[in-house]
């Protein structure tokens, strides 16, 4: 019978860890998602940090740029699609830069 003991008890062991598997699953999915780039507000190129960097939604239209190709979505601190209208930047946490936009601390990826 010491068998049959063991048996239930690892039996038991295991509805616990699935039940407390199941539970924890049932509350990390009321959690917020991760905000999406089409999620995130635009910078407005008043916002201080923008202004600071000199930051520009057109690219074409910004003093001081090295070459016309200088863009944010070739920048390296750009994390959205090129061909994305806007997408996040490590510069700017939790905003929306635009892509054809530039700023000063413009890094071309090589």
């Amino acid at each position: 019978m010491s068998q049959d003991t063991e048996n239930m008890e690892g039996r038991r062991r295991f509805l616990k860890a699935a039940v407390g598997g199941v539970a924890a699953a049932a509350v990390l999915s009321t959690l917020p998602r991760a905000a999406r780039a089409q999620d995130l507000p635009h910078l407005a190129p008043t916002d201080p940090t923008a202004a600071a960097l000199k930051y520009t939604e057109d690219a074409s239209k910004a003093a001081g740029r090295a070459t016309p190709k200088d863009a944010c979505f070739n920048c390296n601190f750009y994390q959205g699609k090129a061909d994305a209208a806007w997408g996040p930047c490590q510069l700017f946490p939790g905003k929306a830069v635009a892509s054809k936009g530039w700023c000063v601390s413009h890094a071309v990826m090589i």
